[in-house]
Order: C-alpha cells, then structure tokens, then sequence
C-alpha cells in the first residue's frame, strides 16, 4: 500500500487525481487544499510515500500571495519532506508561465527551483510538469479557463467575449494530465530536457474552438454527433456535456405518429449514417420496399415480430423471426424488398441504422410487396 499526499486537493486537476486514484487498492490518499490548518502539513507529509503538489495561486488579491503561495509553500513542503528522514518522490504542477518574465511565473519558477533542489540534496525523484492550459471536467468557469468559461457560458445560454479568433492555444487534456500522474506511481515518466510531459498538446485556435462549442449546442437540433475520430473534438465535446445546466440533460425528438405506431430520427451523421426507432402497433406490418444501394440494420428490442425479405425478381420468401427477449441485429441486404410484422400483443420496438441520412431528392426507395398478391 503506497500513502500519497495530494495538496490541491479540491482543486480542478486535483479532484480529478483523487477521482481515479481512490479506484486503485494499493494506493491511501491523503487530502490536503487551503481550507485546511497548515500547521498539520508537516504531519501529513511525514506519512507520504509520494507527494502530488497541486497547490497553488494564479489569481490572488495581492500580489505578494503569488510568492507566498507558490514559492514559499513549495520550499516548505521540500523542508519537510528532507527532515522526514525518507526519500519521498514528488511531482508538481508548474506552469508554462514560469519561463515568462512576470510574477506568477517567477512564483512558479522559484516553486520548480525549490523541487529540483529537494532532489539533488536528498536524491528523491522529482517531477516538474510545465502544464499548457488545461481543459476538462470540473474546471471552474469564468476563472482562469477559456474553455470552461465558453463550453459554460454556451452551454447556459450565456454570452462569451471573444476578442481575437486567431489566438492560438497550447491545451491538454484533464484525462491525459492523471494518465500522466498516476504513470508515476507506476514507474513510468515522459520527460523533455529536465521537465516532465503531458501528451498529446493540442495546438488550436481560440475562433475554431468556439465553433465546435456552438456545434455542440447545435447538435441537438440537428441530431448530429461531433467527429469522435478527431481526438481534441472528443475531449472537448465530453468537457462540453459537463456543464449542461442540470435540468436540460434530456432533449425531446420529433415523433412521427400515425396509427400504426411511430417513427423518430434519433442520430443523424453524414459518414456514418442515422439511426432511428421505429414503433409497430400490433398487427402492423410496415416496410414493403427495396433500396439499390441504401443498406440498413434492423434490431428488435421490444416484442415479437418477423422480418420477411424477398430478393427482386425472386419469389423465395425468408423469414426472420425476431424478438426483444433475445437481442439480434438483422441485416438489410440491398436487392432485396423486405418489411417487419409486428407479431405480438405489444409494441414492436425497433431500432433502425441506415447507412446514410434520409435524402428526399435521391430516397433510393422503392415499393414493392414482400408477398406477392399483397
């Protein structure tokens, strides 16, 4: 069992560590964050195995707290740790800032200065990350964050100031931060020159990222779902959903009802198709078409019913018996008319995938009855 210290601890990135180190049964955590008494950190470290110094002060009232919350409780936390009598790997959150000419900066350059000491006298492993900004769940909007300030402010309906689309971002991802983190515990570290590293960093401009946001919003609407093969889209989409205003998680579909049953467009993507549900009363047959090149995937997963095709041109009729009881995926093959009759005394429920969106000038759909005479 390894005991690590997380200063920061309710902080963006450390809730974040704690999150997924507390899924790990060889690791003890111990929370340390500014509304705790300073005087017991000296206790606390004394237990430590590992140390994640999160802490820190980007935005104080006084500019004097960005010596004395930086640097100072760096040096303190590096004392301690050298009269423990053990040698105690620590990694820190530094900033890209630290090699800009500022206070914050120099704050975090004399907090790096102070780890790297603690490592030549005492022989411990430290572990500097100079982060780029970081983007993700949890980030506390209108801050110290762009990103959590548009995904929350777009997300609530909010206005957002974007003064200049063209500023180019260095971000990486909350995920890719603790990936990074807990590879420590693990023996695993990726470094460049002296400092450790978080990949991949993702170098984009502030106007496109505002883009994808709105695009989120609009997804909705649209019923679309972002390029989830793009990775920064990914993580930005994920960030985006975390700060949903709690009473709008759920969003209503457009239902076309007629006495059959119903059908609702859920998904609807350019490159890999839509997908739909489809509700037969009992007794209701529905379907008798056949499509050139147009190919779907039919799964029951309510009721009983059968799928019943017939290649054009063919009189052989095959019948497949389906039923929510018993989840199978029906290929649509093209060439062959087909319907789906709903069987039983219930709903039939069907979920349809279509390998692309609904064109109404080229619906590549055409009538003809499954069973001849019908």
């Amino acid at each position: 069992m390894k005991t690590v210290l997380i200063t920061g601890s309710e902080g963006f990135i450390g809730k974040n560590l704690r999150a997924t180190l507390q899924g790990r049964e060889d690791v003890r955590i111990i929370c340390f964050d500014v509304k705790h008494d300073h005087t017991k950190l000296p206790a606390l470290l004394s237990q430590a195995d590992f140390v994640f110094h999160l802490a820190g002060v980007n935005r104080p009232q006084n500019t004097e707290d960005f010596r004395t919350g930086n640097t100072s409780l760096t040096e303190q936390i590096c004392r301690s740790l050298a009269n423990s009598g053990k040698i105690v790997p620590i990694a820190i959150t530094s900033s890209i800032q630290a090699a800009l000419d500022n206070l914050y900066g120099a704050s975090k350059r004399g907090a790096e200065e102070a780890v790297f000491s603690y490592g030549r006298e005492t022989g411990a492993a430290v572990h500097v990350f100079r982060l780029p900004n970081v983007f993700g769940k949890w980030c506390r909007p209108n801050y110290n964050s762009v990103v959590a300030t548009f995904c929350n402010n777009i997300a609530n309906g909010l206005p957002i100031q974007l003064n200049d689309p063209n500023v180019v971002m260095n971000l990486v991802y909350i995920d890719d931060v603790v990936r990074a983190f807990v590879s420590l515990l693990d023996g695993i570290v990726v470094m460049r020159d002296v400092f450790c590293v978080v990949e991949p960093v993702h170098t984009i401009k502030l106007g496109y990222i505002v883009e994808l946001i709105r695009s989120f919003q609009a997804s909705r609407d649209l019923k679309s779902i972002p390029n989830m093969a793009d990775p920064f889209v990914k993580k930005l989409y994920s960030t985006y959903l975390s700060y949903l205003p709690k009473n709008q998680f759920s969003y209503q579909l457009k239902m076309n009802i007629d006495k059959r049953g119903s059908f609702t467009e859920f998904i609807k993507t350019p490159d890999r198709g839509q997908v739909s549900v489809n509700i037969s009363k009992p007794g209701i047959t529905k379907g008798n078409h056949w499509h050139h090149t147009k190919n779907e995937k039919f799964l029951v997963v309510s009721g009983q019913g059968i799928i019943r095709f017939r290649r054009v041109g063919s009189n052989d009729i095959i019948e497949y018996p389906v039923s929510g009881d018993k989840l199978e995926v029906v290929d649509i093959p093209t060439g062959y008319t087909h319907n789906i009759s709903n069987t039983g005394t219930t709903d039939l429920v069907t979920v349809m995938w279509c390998n692309e969106m609904f064109d109404p000038e080229n619906p590549d759909t055409f009538f003809e009855p499954v069973e001849r005479g019908v």
